[in-house]
């Protein structure tokens, strides 16, 4: 599954209809549980006054349903979709001081309109048209916070686009919602209810486990010496910063998306990495630790990392924000090659987790410092998700809004039932080649991995401790 732009899924002419969620305004209710840390301090951030709230920051999945549209069917399987998940029909009161107040509706109140988009028919102008509908409508501060969109066909299948603003969703959710609208559908279809589970909890739940973990936090806590040891140097690290050119704020950001390794040479790897018993997000971070070395004379990358935070099986198919980010810090001798970098690479993801519970927007105000990531990397095993092989013949891909930073990068690497791909942003003012060169280096050190691993004097352990 790719992590692209909009504007790279290439929609089939059709008919397009938008679906709103509605709720009567008396059925919003004040709710006590707090707000996550980080979706306290997101609301913050937000002009409520900014005619494009969505602007850099929606966040989607588009994928093709394998059945016709109906309307009435799809309706219902929206409106089921709302009354399962508390945070889809969740929103925030900015009316008094201090931080946001959260308002809960009863799923018995949401409804689901359609709104039919005449004239639009042809794949490229519904693209565009729906690209700047989210950037005018998603927002962390007004409901719906999530919007649905589809594209009928004269075939027996329709596209589906469903997009959100980030408080309500994560890479996670966008990523295991395909197959649970494809079954909720199918369900509506047949006539029959849909399946109940504890395992979709309610993300304000989470929240109160969050913020009591965020509290007992203080500035001489294990994790806030971590960040600190990796803040030393005052700043957030930044991805090649000696390569970046002045650039135009209005520029967007120039985006990659490419396969690495294609499916036979990526189980090649895989049993390479088997008989040192590592695990691929070590070898993915070793391999992009060893291109930062290569190509830009840096023994030492540090990045930040974002990880998915459902601590209990209560929360596995949620809806909601459940992401925390750590601070990874690699560093390798001069001229170190895959065995050496693996080696440090675990230790150093072993050292992260120290952070992996404490809530980084919280141990930023302990540090007292206001700057936000500018250089980050994340990496998912699809496989964990259920069905996965079902999300490529559904021509799956997670969405992210077209980013207008002057200085941030950030990079995501999948491991998919078909190889090995990575997507990126980085600034307008990083020369193009300086990302290809970067990327076909960390293709290049992956690849390196199975002669590493099988050559005789290759110096790695026959057996290594399990991490990463």
């Amino acid at each position: 599954m790719e992590y692209t732009h909009l504007s790279e899924f290439e929609i089939r002419p059709g008919t397009l209809s938008m679906w709103t969620p509605q709720v009567p305004a008396h059925a919003w209710q004040s709710d006590d549980r707090p707000l996550t840390s980080v979706h306290a301090g997101y609301c913050g951030s937000v002009d409520p006054a900014d005619p494009l709230p969505g602007r850099g920051r929606w966040i989607g999945t588009i994928f093709e349903m394998d059945a016709p549209l109906d309307s009435a069917t799809w309706c219902e399987t929206l409106r089921r979709w709302h009354a399962r998940h508390e945070g889809l029909r969740t929103t925030v009161s900015t009316e008094s001081a201090g931080e946001p107040r959260r308002l809960v509706a009863s799923g018995t109140e949401v409804g689901i309109a359609e709104e039919p988009v005449h004239g639009l028919t042809d794949g490229t102008r519904i693209n565009e048209f729906l690209s700047g509908t989210l950037e005018q409508r998603l927002s962390p501060l007004t409901w719906p916070h999530c919007l649905a969109a589809t594209v009928a066909h004269d075939t027996d299948d329709f596209t589906v686009l469903v997009a959100a603003d980030h408080s309500v969703m994560d890479a996670y959710a966008q990523a295991i919602l395909i197959l649970e609208l494809r079954t909720l559908y199918r369900e509506v279809m047949a006539g029959e209810q849909s399946r109940e589970s504890v395992t979709f909890g309610s993300s304000a739940d989470f929240a109160v486990l969050e913020r009591a973990n965020a509290a007992e936090l203080d500035v001489n806590s294990p994790a806030v010496e971590t960040w600190r040891e990796f803040l030393a140097d005052g700043a957030m690290p930044r991805f090649a910063a000696h390569a970046q050119r002045p650039a135009s704020a209005d520029l967007p950001q120039p985006s990659v998306s490419r396969k690495l390794l294609d499916l036979a040479e990526l189980e090649q790897v895989e049993s390479a990495l088997d008989q040192v018993r590592h695990r691929m997000s070590v070898a993915v971070f070793a391999a992009l630790a060893v291109a930062h070395q290569q190509r830009f004379g840096d023994d030492r990358m540090r990045t930040a990392m974002p990880i998915a935070t459902r601590p209990d099986v209560r929360w596995m198919e949620s809806m909601g924000w459940f992401v925390n980010v750590v601070p990874v810090d690699i560093a390798l001798t001069p001229g170190s090659g895959m065995a050496d970098a693996m080696e440090r690479t675990r230790a150093a993801l072993r050292s992260s987790r120290t952070a992996n519970d404490a809530s980084w927007s919280r141990v930023m105000e302990l540090l007292e410092v206001a700057e936000t990531p500018r250089f980050g990397i994340s990496f998912l095993d699809i496989r964990v998700l259920p069905g996965y092989e079902l999300v490529a013949d559904l021509r799956g891909r997670t969405l992210r809004a077209q980013s207008y930073s002057p200085d941030e990068v950030f990079l995501w690497i999948v491991r998919a039932a078909d190889g090995l791909y990575v997507s990126t942003r980085y600034p307008a003012g990083l020369p193009a080649e300086v990302m290809d060169e970067f990327l076909s280096a960390f293709g290049q050190a992956m690849s390196s991995i199975v002669d590493t691993v099988t050559s005789a004097d290759a110096g790695l352990p026959r057996v290594a401790v399990q991490a990463g």
